[in-house]
């Protein structure tokens, strides 16, 4: 409609409506006495058809005004556009959300692009601590929002299944078999007692023949490689592909990766090794695929990785890393330049931050299993599944977070995942109260009757969730849809206080109890629709 009155004001004036652009972006200004919507749009192009920017501004003012739906439109500043709707055509968001229902909110901005989602991938020497937690929380809730706006997702865990922290694990296990103490380098823990144990029961006598090594490495790493998946499915994470690096080095893959790295001129030898030249990119150092002795790296099981990914048709990779692996982004970034792909385009390697839990002031630290690190039983334990995922959403990925498990536990409104939730059931007892009543919506939404402040609140911030998704899934913050949540049941709440719904005692039912009712229906809606998006349930009763 603004596009439009610009047009005709150009078009009056014969001037290049060319200058418009195709699309515009409207800001709902904070301060409700600056209207529903703020637009800028004189402010882009007066200078460009030789006009004040006041002056443009005022003549759209007047086309837009007399449009319907629009109450007023006022100039401010130098030339912005202050639009109030009627009560009319701001109430018709809710029966927007009503019709669309679960679809409310999804979008197609980033239909046509095909991402791979790497997350977690926790080595399988023990089960999943808290900084692997935090990402199955954040990771599975970008999966769940780039969906939501058109991407074709896959989510894939990297299983670390080769490499020398396997063989400290077998041997780690072995030694608990045997009754010996754990090697310096190896990993402790009562898991590792415990899978010891259950390789014993599954073949007697392993620990005591030639080939134990090899028994307890292929049987242990497949135990805690199960045990990592049941934890992340109790979590509600589900991975399209579990990708094996073992399948890297004994599929050729590693080497199909070097030759398609050495058509790219990236791949020299020196000392009798073969190197990539990484610092042609940014990296501060060259990197080794293969050392003199023959063996592959660590390095080249990663560009062959990159390489699958982008093979399999992926458009973009993004892999979410943990705090300690920052050194990491400037390598994967020159593995990506040297396979000739730009990767601003083709790569994002977020870095998780550091998550700390403390209860009664101080850090939780130990693992009833683990022994040094919190991981993912503990949380669940702690919180359950609804508070630990919302808790480790809710806040931007790159910065550290302190969790204090009591608030986090409370049933009180200073709880944000109980704030949100209880929004929803107490819309959805009071829904089941109406049907008590025999109370329904109207076959359609009288919108001017949705006047009242709070209703007018509620209505822009149900308004705002589209916006609010299309931009948590192109910043990969989900923390934003966590935040939004949070305010709309603060609007519902003070609406639910100021707005009567259901008529009491003898009260007739009048056409506003019904329309109302459009206006609760369209704020259940948003909450499950958002709530699922976090990946968190949206509980009926509470």
């Amino acid at each position: 409609m603004v596009l439009d009155a610009a047009r005709a004001v150009l078009d009056e004036r014969d001037l290049d409506i060319d200058v418009l652009p195709s699309t515009l972006t409207l800001d709902r200004p904070r301060n409700p006495d600056h209207g529903d919507y703020a637009a800028n749009l004189a402010l882009q192009v007066a200078k460009r058809v030789d006009l004040q920017s006041r002056e443009l501004a005022a003549a759209i003012a007047d086309k837009l005004g007399a449009r319907e739906g629009i109450k007023s439109v006022e100039v401010a500043g130098p030339g912005f556009l202050n639009i109030r709707l009627d009560a009319a055509a701001a109430g018709q968001i809710a029966a927007v959300v009503v019709t669309q229902g679960s679809g409310y909110g999804r979008s197609a901005v980033l239909a046509g692009q095909r991402i791979n989602l790497e997350f977690v991938s926790a080595n399988p020497t023990g089960p999943i601590h808290i900084g692997g937690v935090r990402w199955a929380a954040v990771g599975d809730a970008i999966a769940r929002l780039l969906r939501s706006v058109g991407a074709e997702v896959s989510t894939e865990y990297y299983f670390n299944d080769a490499g020398s922290q396997i063989t400290r694990f077998a041997r780690s296990l072995l030694a608990s078999a045997r009754g010996e103490e754990v090697p310096e380098d190896g990993y402790r823990g009562a898991y590792i007692d415990e899978i010891a144990s259950r390789i014993d029961q599954l073949d007697q006598g392993a620990s005591g023949r030639p080939d134990a090594l090899e028994r307890f490495h292929r049987l242990g790493v497949g135990l805690m490689f199960e045990e990592i998946k049941e934890s992340l499915a109790a979590f509600g994470v589900h991975f399209d592909v579990y990708f094996n690096e073992k399948d890297l080095h004994e599929g050729g893959a590693i080497a199909h990766a070097i030759d398609e790295l050495r058509t790219h001129g990236r791949v020299f030898e020196a000392d009798g090794a073969v190197w990539l030249r990484t610092t042609d990119f940014g990296d501060d150092k060259d990197r080794v695929l293969i050392r003199s002795s023959g063996e592959t790296t660590y390095f080249a099981a990663d560009a062959a990785y990159y390489l699958n990914k982008r093979e399999r048709g992926f458009d973009k990779c993004i892999i979410l890393l943990g705090a300690d692996h920052h050194g990491y982004i400037g390598r994967l970034r020159a593995i990506a330049a040297c396979a000739g792909d730009d990767p601003d385009q083709t790569l994002e390697i977020p870095i998780g931050q550091l998550v700390n839990l403390v209860r009664d002031g101080e850090p939780v630290r130990m693992s009833k299993r683990a022994g040094t690190v919190v991981n993912i039983e503990d949380i669940v334990d702690a919180l359950g599944v609804d508070a630990a995922r919302y808790a480790l959403a809710r806040y931007s990925a790159d910065s550290p977070i302190d969790l204090d498990l009591d608030l986090w536990t409370r049933r009180s409104n200073d709880n944000p995942v109980f704030y949100v939730q209880y929004a929803h059931a107490r819309i959805a007892s009071l829904l089941r109260n109406a049907a008590d009543l025999g109370l329904k919506r109207s076959a359609e939404l009288n919108s001017a009757l949705l006047g009242h402040d709070r209703e007018t609140d509620l209505l822009k911030a149900l308004g705002a969730f589209p916006e609010v998704v299309a931009t948590a899934a192109s910043l990969r913050e989900p923390h934003r849809v966590a935040r939004y949540l949070e305010a709309l049941a603060g609007s519902w709440h003070r609406f639910y206080d100021a707005c009567r719904v259901l008529p009491q005692g003898d009260e007739p039912v009048t056409e506003l109890s019904r329309a109302r009712l459009w206006l609760v229906e369209a704020t259940r809606i948003v909450l499950a629709n958002g709530l699922d998006l976090l990946g968190v349930s949206a509980p009926e009763r509470m």
